[in-house]
């Protein structure tokens, strides 16, 4: 049932009055644990700045990741772009690598399987494999898809997505009949049910309820985790971000008394079990675009509304080059190469006279006669507009990727990014990279835009702020 946010958001208990943050910064820095997060789109940094970013999970590159000093590092596996036995077989690689790691560090870790917090991905096809990997007594697998920036709450185990003013159980959004990751059940116990076809009984799936949270606290929180066992799933509850300080206390006081969880999560989470503040918007400073004579460079192929209208509004502004890139002609092989080659050489163009590029895929979404044909029919859509960013011959002065598939993408292969940092947020859950030495062109500012963010004019807004950057002389 829709509901208004804040009548529902009113009728709740007072949040719980102290700040947790101090305490479980404390906690983290006694536990010495590295916050490992599996990330199944590069979205999953848009709640936290100063990390690291990693694209490539050998060995060496998770031993040094394990040696710096901060409580994260973000690995991305952009599992969400793939079938689910290559997603598991992806995760069982690196969770063998971590252990590896772990064992040449002597740095312990916990693992954080994130995703989206709309309920689409491999569950529960990904923890499982990590596991059955990672062994030990998994004593519990903690649900937790809130989102505050966004606007998902877990109220009631009813999640919900705001719009606008009104908040929308889940299963009745645009995102539970996405092709691939489709769902009926808005109550996430039932959810869980789903998802496992049956193979979890609702009935066998814990509840932690806004009650617990905000009137017993961390205590309270940590006796009912103190009772799972045998890998029980437990759904959290989150309304705010102070929920979720609450709840991380209490799980790190179930952790010190030795119990061994995995978590499903979704962004906000990761800020909170990392021990990190919330920080403001970046500006032009931080940003320090370099100057030249290059424009920007916009890349979208997420389908849903949300982009679509976004997409319209940045058609509008002044000094954009739209170039939309024709899928049936893509998934023709006949026209494919022609389309690539059209499209990269407007572009090429139109950088190298100052001007910014949008290059979007028709809005007519394709789709499969199921999941997999679903999801090989997104692989090649990705395929083509990776391979026009790969033959660009003039690097932009910056790059915003709309969607998770494609942000990774474009990431991984066509700027060869191996290692990031994440700088912070450009506008709230977008996060924003710095490319490192190994990537294609180094340093570049590379703004990671989920496709489920924003409103009408995000996109709009996140390129006049880049724009304004650029003019900006560093200090």
């Amino acid at each position: 049932m829709i509901i208004e946010k804040k009548k529902l958001v009113d009728s709740l208990p007072p949040e719980w009055p102290e700040d947790l943050l101090p305490q479980i910064r404390e906690a983290l820095k006694n536990s010495g644990l590295k916050v490992v997060v599996l990330d199944d789109d590069p979205t999953g940094t848009q709640t936290v700045y100063d990390i690291t970013v990693l694209t490539r999970w050998d060995v060496q590159s998770l031993s040094a990741a394990l040696a710096e000093p901060h409580a994260i590092v973000f690995i991305l596996t952009n599992s969400r772009r793939f079938p689910l036995a290559e997603a598991q077989a992806m995760t069982r690689e690196i969770a063998r690598n971590l252990l590896s790691a772990s064992q040449l560090t002597g740095r312990r870790f916990s693992v954080v399987s994130r995703s989206d917090s709309t309920l689409r991905g491999h569950f529960p096809g990904e923890v499982d494999a990590l596991v059955g990997e990672l062994g030990g007594a998994v004593d519990g697998l903690l649900v937790i898809p809130f989102f505050e920036e966004g606007g998902r709450l877990t109220i009631e185990d009813i999640h919900y997505v705001a719009e606008g003013e009104m908040l929308v159980p889940a299963g009745e959004t645009e995102y539970a009949r996405d092709a691939a990751f489709g769902y009926r059940s808005s109550d996430l116990r039932q959810w869980v049910s789903e998802k496992s076809q049956g193979r979890i009984k609702v009935q066998d799936v814990a509840s932690i309820d806004l009650s617990t949270i905000r009137r017993g606290g961390p205590g309270a929180v940590a006796q009912v985790l103190k009772q799972l066992h045998g890998g029980r799933v437990c759904v959290v509850n989150a309304a705010s971000y102070r929920d979720m300080e609450v709840f991380v206390a209490g799980l790190l006081e179930a952790e010190t008394a030795g119990k061994y969880f995995i978590y499903r999560t979704a962004a906000s989470f990761v800020r909170v079990r990392g021990g990190l503040g919330p920080r403001p918007l970046l500006n032009g400073d931080q940003l320090r675009i370099r100057s030249g004579q290059a424009g920007g460079l916009i890349v979208a192929g997420s389908y849903i509304r949300k982009s679509s209208e976004q997409i319209a509004a940045v058609l509008s502004m002044p000094g954009v080059t739209a170039l939309e890139v024709s899928v049936p002609r893509l998934l023709d092989s006949a026209s494919r190469q022609d389309e690539v080659a059209r499209v990269r050489g407007r572009a090429d163009t139109a950088l190298k006279q100052g001007g910014d590029v949008f290059i979007y895929t028709s809005r007519e979404l394709v789709t499969g006669a199921d999941a997999v044909s679903s999801l090989q029919i997104g692989q090649s859509v990705s395929d083509a507009i990776v391979e026009i960013v790969q033959r660009l011959q003039q690097e932009p002065a910056w790059v915003i990727a709309k969607g998770g598939i494609t942000s990774s993408d474009v990431a991984t292969q066509a700027l060869q990014i191996g290692r990031a940092r994440v700088l912070g947020q450009i506008l709230p859950g977008v996060p924003v990279w710095r490319t490192g030495e190994d990537s294609r062109w180094p340093g570049l500012i590379y703004v990671v835009f989920p496709g489920n963010v924003g409103g009408p004019g995000a996109i709009a807004e996140a390129v006049k702020r880049l724009r304004d950057s650029k003019k900006e002389k560093p200090g």
